[in-house]
């Protein structure tokens, strides 16, 4: 799967593509601007000071005054007060990115070492894309299989960490038709930085189009191999397996079809379609010999006529 580049709407920030982008940006370029201005206006008069009031000759002496409570009040109260008031310019887009409105569709997330997996409200599953219609609030409840992750689309200006054991939410409405990101913000394993994902916003009738044939407008009809060689990248097989007979977590699928592999409990068999079924759908079930269970089961996240794809893209890597 490719990923077009994250496009900038501006010097400092992403496109805004959701409701709550223009508030997290405020409150952001608020506490810029201040720092800008706080740090030449202690900047300039201190290089003053030190310049109007350096030792001169051996004869200068240090002044007598010890302390000045006014100045003292001042510099106590002033900063409070300029803390107190980026509080509340921050406080806002905090309370709008911590409640989602009660109609929110809700799209259940798991996180896995290196995936992502939406389920929808009707039951359909999708794996490392995120399907959304446009200027509907989407909620999402998140839950990590395995270690620590966490979610983060840039021009969502949306981050939730995904917690192992417990559920975390998040809420967005994207106001904008367009592909984009999404990326994992937390190190979680070698393959972290391939754990991304596509977030689709479409209208409402070509969500709804989606949710019914599983076809994106403009997708063209691919025959099962083709289909195949995107479901290799689009699905994250190839975070584990080779196409050149590199050595990764999983074997590579060079000239794996019709091979005889051998299993971590002594036993063989022949790679042929039941095979590469089973290792999709139970992947446990047959380790090949010297490497690692890891392998997450697709059970439930295939179609059927994905699995079959799959198996004939495997066919075609020699």
């Amino acid at each position: 799967m490719t990923f077009d580049p994250i496009e900038l709407g501006s010097f400092w920030m992403p496109r805004q593509s959701s409701t709550i982008a223009s508030e997290i940006d405020f409150a952001w370029y608020v506490v810029y601007w201040f720092d800008v201005l706080m740090f030449f206006g202690l900047m300039i008069p201190m290089f003053y000071f030190i310049r109007r009031f350096r030792r001169r000759t051996d004869n200068d002496k240090v002044s007598s005054v010890t302390h000045s409570t006014a100045l003292e009040i001042g510099w106590t109260v002033i900063p409070s007060i300029l803390v107190i008031a980026l509080f509340f310019v921050g406080l806002r887009g905090y309370l709008m990115a911590s409640v989602a409105p009660a109609n929110a569709m809700e799209i259940r997330t798991t996180a896995e070492m290196y995936m992502w997996t939406f389920t929808y409200p009707n039951g359909t599953t999708s794996v490392n894309e995120l399907v959304v219609p446009k200027d509907k609030p989407v909620k999402l409840i998140m839950s990590s299989k395995d270690v620590l992750h966490s979610f983060y689309v840039p021009e969502f200006r949306v981050k939730q960490d995904v917690v192992p054991g417990t559920y975390t939410t998040l809420w967005f409405e994207a106001n904008a038709k367009r592909d984009t990101v999404l990326l994992c913000t937390e190190y979680c394993g070698v393959g972290h930085s391939d754990m991304m994902a596509k977030v689709h916003v479409m209208e409402q009738a070509d969500y709804n189009n989606w949710l019914e044939t599983g076809r994106k407008p403009g997708d063209p009809i691919l025959a099962p191999d083709e289909l195949g060689k995107k479901l290799f990248t689009s699905r994250s097989c190839n975070t584990c397996h080779s196409l050149d007979g590199t050595r990764v977590q999983g074997p590579s699928f060079k000239g794996l079809f019709g091979k005889t592999e051998k299993f971590a409990d002594g036993s063989s068999a022949q790679v042929d379609e039941n095979y590469i079924r089973e290792s999709l759908l139970e992947p446990t079930k047959k380790v090949v010999e010297g490497y690692p269970a890891v392998m997450p089961t697709y059970k439930g996240l295939l179609k059927e006529n994905e699995i079959d794809a799959l198996i004939a893209y495997i066919k075609t890597v020699k």
